[in-house]
């Protein structure tokens, strides 16, 4: 099991992880999201045994982190960390950058393995080419294929798809992901891509200036998110007055609704008139604006005409799920 408990650092004297504590079991995929500079790379550094904390300790089982100050080479030999630099050798194949991560005792095995590896990460037909030669995306996708070499028992990635073309993201998740979970690999993946997150992360752990204001169940995270920051960081979310939907509510209290969870209706509702459709590929994302001049973002099959009157609605126990409580 890791266990991170308390561990603070800071860049001189600016402070960059306050106090973040989490544990994670054997296989398990943490997620971890928040907006740019709020700590995502910093966190993965620290875990690995990159930084020297402020405070707090990193364990893998009995073994602790022990950090740049104690290792000469820092960086655990039982985990893998798959930085945005990729960190390859330029001059020599893609086969060969993997293979040099294999077992000198397992030399026999080592072009089945490099295949399979190649494989995983969409490369095979690149197994040849000179690093120095490959696209972003492709080092990138080469850089992964290295970690996984050794089937280290934890993997950190850091934004592992950034640079690589949106079709290839698509395949690659659902090779990549599935594999590790397979090899019971414990992985913190840090990423900005809700894609990233809802259907392969058992976890999410969300980081905000450094804080650590939110880590449970990916689903958990996702239904009930404790502010409008942490629903944003999913995609586009509504946080109206519950006044607006409930029009005699007692309280001043703000609700946060994802938009494909309006439903339409001809008659009654929240009266919202269409300022804007966004096509979205499979539905469009539409903008309209209430009769109180609060700005709501609903989802529709279809665009509607600019202008028209249409009536949105929220189950009710959606409702008290979303109530923000402050």
């Amino acid at each position: 099991m890791l266990k991170v408990e308390n561990i603070s650092f800071s860049y001189q004297e600016k402070p960059v992880l306050k106090d973040i504590s989490f544990s994670l079991g054997k296989g398990v995929h943490l997620a971890v999201i928040g907006e740019s500079g709020s700590g995502k790379s910093t966190l993965l550094k620290a875990i690995y045994g990159l930084l020297h904390l402020n405070n707090g300790s990193v364990h893998w089982n009995s073994n602790k982190v022990l950090g740049p100050n104690f290792n000469l080479v820092p960086g655990e030999n039982y985990m893998k960390y798959v930085s945005q630099d990729f960190d390859l050798m330029p001059y020599t194949s893609v086969a060969e950058n993997v293979a040099e991560h294999l077992s000198v005792f397992e030399m026999e095995s080592h072009e089945s393995r490099v295949d399979e590896l190649l494989g995983t990460v969409a490369m095979k037909d690149h197994a040849t080419r000179k690093v120095q030669h490959l696209s972003g995306g492709q080092k990138q996708r080469t850089a992964l294929a290295r970690a996984l070499a050794q089937e280290s028992e934890i993997l950190l990635l850091d934004e592992p798809f950034s640079s690589i073309d949106q079709f290839k993201k698509y395949e690659l998740r659902h090779q990549l992901f599935p594999y590790l979970k397979e090899k019971e690999i414990t992985v913190i993946t840090a990423t900005h891509d809700p894609e990233d997150v809802l259907a392969f992360a058992d976890e999410v752990l969300v980081l905000k200036d450094g804080l650590q204001i939110a880590h449970d169940q990916t689903q958990t995270i996702y239904d009930r998110p404790r502010d409008r920051y942490v629903a944003s960081l999913f995609g586009q979310v509504n946080e109206l007055p519950i006044k607006l939907l409930k029009e005699y509510a007692e309280t001043d209290a703000k609700v946060l609704i994802y938009p494909h969870e309006f439903e339409l209706s001809k008659e009654s509702g929240v009266e919202v008139y269409v300022l804007n459709n966004h096509f979205k590929g499979n539905s469009y994302l539409i903008e309209g604006v209430a009769d109180s001049g609060q700005h709501i973002f609903f989802s529709n099959s279809h665009a509607l005409k600019v202008h028209a009157k249409v009536f949105l609605n929220i189950p009710l126990p959606l409702v008290n799920k979303r109530m923000l409580t402050s």
